[in-house]
């Protein structure tokens, strides 16, 4: 483990030259597939489309080009902009098509801002730079759980995390098109922003259940987790489209002590207006189209003094930047008149539950399972429908 006197001291030395189930009992073993060496490496994208990138390493570390040929040391704790040059990339005097920096030793590796375990490609793209993270799963998990949850979290809710996490990484990488990468490192996949989210807490957590996943079928399935669910979990095609048999609605009385559990935000009669022109000045906002489930939003009527339409609850959560689809919107109460000759605009208040899409794991109700002595076995029990719990074997 880095501690965070290294990580400061790491970070003020760099240099750079330039600019439904309650028991989940049974454990099978299950191969995956993975390349000659014993870790399993994710291809995390870090940037893309960048002009240029400043790039390090903690020790001294290797530049080599794409096939893998050395081509030079760069001296640890020194750092360089790389850059798209010709048609390939370029680190201070070296060239190629693409370029490896592999750290020596326990060596992280700076990319950006921030440092990563593992080592870092380099490649030109259509439209600037694309910089990939190589990182073993066990170790890209020590920081997931860091930005995911809180290390300081119960560790059986951690456990859990790690689990679900990790399925969902092997899932990706299992299904990915992609010839660069597996996943990137944002929301949209899983939040992934290096060392500087390990903790203890984290790594206990990830070394409890090393190589645990989630199986239906005998398969990884696609663990997807969000913040809060407001009380109900969704079907997934109620929100994606397509069915997955474990991924199905669950009431979820845990989550009802998260801080985002219940929400509300006032909105502007124009705010409202500008999300649907046509329709003049919204008088009224009615759920055209909810879940089968929970009622969240799927397309809500919107009526104005010059007619009304349909706007998805997608759009709107976008628009008003919402918490969630699982909304209500009405008329605000007790407005107060004014005696002026322009009249205080109308407003509405938004009444909301919870944080996320509502599918999988609420982590704010794995965190209160785990308060009450729950084990991560029963929290994902609770949330994954016919699942098994499994454990890779890398070979």
């Amino acid at each position: 483990m880095l501690s965070p006197s290294l990580l400061s001291f790491l970070l003020s030395k760099l240099k750079f030259t330039t600019g439904r189930g309650w028991w989940l009992t049974a454990l099978i073993w299950i191969v995956t597939i993975a390349p000659a060496s014993a870790a399993l490496d994710l291809r995390v994208l870090i940037k893309q489309g960048v002009e240029q990138v400043n790039v390090g390493s903690s020790t001294n570390a290797a530049i080599k080009d794409s096939s893998g040929r050395s081509l030079g040391v760069i001296q640890g704790m020194n750092g360089f902009a790389a850059q798209v040059s010709g048609g390939g990339v370029a680190i201070n005097n070296w060239r190629s098509g693409g370029l490896w920096i592999e750290p020596t030793g326990d060596g992280v590796v700076w990319i950006g801002d921030r440092w990563y375990r593992g080592r870092a490609y380099l490649a030109p793209a259509k439209q600037g730079l694309t910089v990939v993270n190589y990182v073993d799963l066990e170790q890209y998990l020590y920081s997931v759980l860091g930005g995911e949850m809180n290390g300081n979290w119960p560790q059986e809710a951690l456990k859990a995390q790690a689990v679900v996490a990790r399925s969902y990484a092997l899932h990706k990488r299992q299904n990915s098109a992609n010839a660069v990468y597996d996943l990137g490192d944002t929301t949209k996949w899983q939040v992934y922003r290096g060392v500087q989210d390990e903790s203890s807490g984290t790594q206990m957590a990830v070394n409890a259940t090393a190589g645990q996943v989630l199986t239906y079928n005998q398969q990884i399935v696609e663990a997807v987790f969000h913040s809060s669910s407001g009380g109900c979990t969704e079907n997934v095609e109620d929100v994606w489209m397509q069915p997955l048999p474990y991924l199905r609605s669950v009431k979820d009385n845990y989550d009802q002590g998260a801080p985002v559990y219940r929400w509300s935000k006032s909105v502007s009669q124009s705010q409202l207006s500008s999300i649907a022109p046509g329709v003049g000045r919204v008088r009224e906002a009615k759920i055209e189209q909810g879940t089968r489930s929970c009622r969240r939003v799927v397309t809500m009527r919107l009526t104005g003094d010059k007619g009304s339409t349909t706007i998805s609850g997608e759009k709107l959560q976008s628009a008003l930047g919402l918490k969630s689809t699982f909304f209500s919107i009405a008329p605000q109460a007790n407005q107060v008149a004014s005696k002026s000759n322009n009249p205080p605009e109308p407003s509405f208040i938004v009444i909301g539950y919870g944080f996320g899409h509502g599918l999988g794991m609420s982590q704010w109700g794995a965190y209160s399972m785990a308060q009450q002595g729950l084990n991560y076995q029963q929290i994902m029990g609770h949330y994954y429908t016919g699942v098994t719990l499994a454990k890779i074997e890398v070979k």
